[in-house]
């Protein structure tokens, strides 16, 4: 038998060479399940938990690649935790999500496997809503003037961010006129007040629709901005201290006026897409993670006098669209994502009763589905248009404000559940509020006087009460209007308790983290302790500051140690000093 083993061995390599080649390729990893859920309301102090279909290799997690920001509140920092033999991963933010606020999610193509697979090369994006505390009535905090010795400024934008990281949202004025950038700083008091202007920021000419993001993730909110006059995109690159580190003009589409951040190409990094009106077309500027930016390539919107744009996941499948109005066309149409810097036409284009300037998108009837709202030029009015899902829109719903309106935003203004509509009307001198059903219909709520001519309206938490405040820029007299959400309707404006008031937590029972609410007399430092059922304290927050009337505390459901309460009865104390 032994002189024959090599001629064996022989044979056998012989055969093993003659078999065709075979490449066997791992799936990729894939992700399978959500919380909080795509496009649905969570709690401030909600965690982001993602499972994934395998093991996730835990050093390829990083903020690089695992990213979420925080419109309102910016990029926000935290513990990675790794669960259920790797394929669950957790993230527990440091600091609370602003109320009302919308929160980006991107995970980029580089996070990996334990099998060394990647996430597909579009790597994936999702978005929820942060609850609001229930409200409705407001109260004029006053008026802030946006110019300088009289000096015409023109506002027609604004942005509303965390810009020094303070836990605060600032206000950033977006000036055609004086064509610069004007951002006064939260008081931090919770007053809903503002600190004197720093010193203006220049940008190009008839400067208007803008979108935070952070594009170089050191950490700091940045803007980008649209100059239609000078067919400029402005990047400005936050210093985490209320200026800008660097502001880059780089060249753009003719006339855009519509800007909106996404991550294309699933690297992870927001890429900036402009809706260029002079040109009928989309623009794309790719960004390197450093937030440097390539020049623009362009492509068709679908629409005619491409104008308003906003991005989101319109058709559910983990990858960023554009939703795209046409001013020339009067109609709205969605550029689905390819993932790979790439859009296709999703369906027709849905007219929209009018000339659109602004869109907007929201889950405004509760399906799970994003859905549309528009303003209408010079048609007075503003579109309700309801999303199926796929990347296609219901027929429009119409609501009149009786002349030129050139914004619309969405929001949870009553504390319900579901977004409200306040609509700009130019002409008619009004912010106009709409109330929703749950059902995305709207009824007339009530009609803000401006003292000329708004612009637009900004929907955030100026006090940290965890309800929806507005701030309205009106253009003409140059002016921010700020209105305080005082609480419900049923709550008489400027009432005041005689002594600190407190309300029962929500929720309660809780698993991911509870609000406690509470009112106050007047302005204070204010401490919030929690003891088990022996009267041991097991977690306590550092004194912060609020401001008279009602108020609130977001609890995470953590001890001293940052560990996850045991199931039980706790009991709390909230003290004011």
């Amino acid at each position: 038998m032994r002189p024959h083993s090599p001629r064996m061995c022989g044979l056998l390599l012989a055969a093993c060479l003659a078999l065709p080649a075979v490449a066997l390729h791992a799936a990729p990893l894939a992700v399978t399940q959500l919380s909080p859920a795509r496009n649905a309301v969570a709690q401030p102090t909600a965690a982001v938990v993602i499972d994934f279909d395998k093991p996730v290799n835990p050093a390829s997690v990083t903020p690089s690649t695992f990213r979420v920001f925080g419109r309102a509140s910016g990029t926000k920092t935290g513990a990675f935790t790794f669960s259920n033999g790797n394929q669950r991963v957790s993230f527990q933010p440091s600091e609370p999500f602003s109320a009302g606020e919308t929160v980006r999610i991107n995970l980029s193509h580089d996070l990996a496997a334990a099998d060394l697979t990647t996430l597909r090369s579009a790597g994936y994006f999702y978005q929820f809503q942060i609850r609001t505390l229930p409200g409705g009535t407001f109260q004029s905090l006053g008026s802030i003037t946006n110019r300088i010795n009289n000096v015409q400024t023109r506002i027609y934008g604004a942005a509303a961010t965390d810009l020094n990281n303070d836990g605060w949202i600032d206000l950033a004025t977006i000036n055609e006129v004086s064509s610069d950038v004007r951002v006064c700083l939260s008081r931090a008091d919770g007053s809903g007040l503002y600190q004197p202007f720093l010193p203006a920021q220049p940008i190009g000419f008839e400067s208007s629709p803008n979108d935070p993001a952070d594009f170089n993730n050191d950490g700091n909110t940045d803007l980008c901005i649209d100059a239609s006059y000078v067919s400029t995109t402005a990047v400005m690159l936050g210093a985490g201290n209320g200026t800008f580190s660097s502001i880059q003009n780089l060249s753009a589409g003719d006339t855009p006026h519509g800007i909106t951040t996404l991550d294309v190409d699933g690297d992870g990094d927001p890429d900036i897409a402009t809706a260029n009106q002079g040109d009928d077309n989309l623009g794309l500027l790719i960004n390197n993670g450093a937030g440097v930016f390539s020049p623009p390539t362009f492509f068709e919107g679908g629409v005619n006098g491409e104008y308003g744009l906003v991005a989101a996941d319109m058709n559910n499948d983990g990858i960023a669209d554009l939703v795209v109005a046409g001013n020339g066309s009067g109609d709205v149409r969605v550029m689905r994502g390819n993932g790979d810097g790439t859009f296709t036409q999703a369906g027709p284009a849905r007219s929209c009763g009018g000339l659109v300037w602004v869109v907007v998108v929201d889950d405004v009837d509760g399906d799970g589905n994003l859905d549309a709202a528009t303003a209408n030029n010079g048609s007075g009015n503003g579109a309700i248009l309801l999303g199926n899902g796929d990347g296609t829109f219901d027929a429009a719903t119409l609501y009149s404000t009786g002349s030129h309106t050139p914004s619309v935003d969405l929001g949870d203004l009553d504390g319900d559940g579901d977004p409200d509509l306040v609509l700009s009307v130019y002409s008619g001198g009004i912010w106009r509020y709409f109330l929703n059903d749950g059902a995305g219909n709207f009824a007339f709520q009530q009609d803000f006087t401006a003292p000329s001519n708004p612009s637009c309206a900004v929907l955030y938490d100026s006090d940290n009460d965890g309800d929806l405040d507005m701030a309205l820029t009106d253009e003409i007299a140059d002016v921010i209007v700020l209105m305080r959400n005082i609480g419900a309707a049923d709550v008489a404006p400027g009432a005041l308790p005689a002594q600190l008031a407190l309300r029962p937590n929500a929720p309660n029972p809780f698993r991911d983290g509870t609000v406690v609410r509470f009112a106050l007399p007047a302005p204070a430092q204010v401490r919030l302790d929690v003891f088990d059922v022996s009267g041991r304290r097991v977690a306590s927050m550092e004194p912060v500051a609020r401001g008279a009337g009602w108020q609130e505390l977001a609890f995470n459901g953590r001890d001293a140690a940052g560990a996850p309460l045991a199931t039980g009865v706790y009991s709390y104390r909230v003290s004011a000093g």
